[in-house]
């Protein structure tokens, strides 16, 4: 089982990235996905997440309003578009499929975190 996020880049303060997250394995359209990131030195954090379906969605309060997760499950693959994007969302950014059916925001609640992608946003 593989998730690959992709999509990661350079950008400056302000300016939008689109993320990708294709997976190898695994059907996606059967899960739920997150978004989860690394900010250099620090912690992994839950940043968003998608149902199944794609009828329910999360977000972390820091990304709220300027992040949108999607999916299309005929691709296989689930997106994070990133919009006014801040010094502060530089990161490494994952998107593993939530295995559990407990708490959204719980990154224990996610396996299977597959190779991250680098989002870098300067000032």
């Amino acid at each position: 089982v593989q998730l690959q996020a992709s999509g990661g880049g350079l950008v400056q303060a302000g300016g939008s990235l689109t993320l990708s997250c294709a997976a190898s394995g695994l059907m996606v359209s059967s899960y739920s996905v997150g978004w989860s990131r690394q900010p250099p030195g620090k912690e992994r954090e839950f940043v968003a997440a998608i149902g199944w379906s794609g009828g329910s969605t999360y977000y972390a309060e820091s990304v709220q309003g300027r992040f949108t997760i999607s999916r299309d499950n005929a691709k296989n693959t689930v997106y994070l578009q990133m919009n006014d994007l801040k010094p502060e969302d530089t990161a490494v950014y994952y998107c593993p499929p939530k295995f559990y059916s407990g708490n959204w925001f719980r990154l224990s609640e996610y396996a299977y975190w597959g190779q991250g992608t680098q989002v870098t946003v300067s000032s």
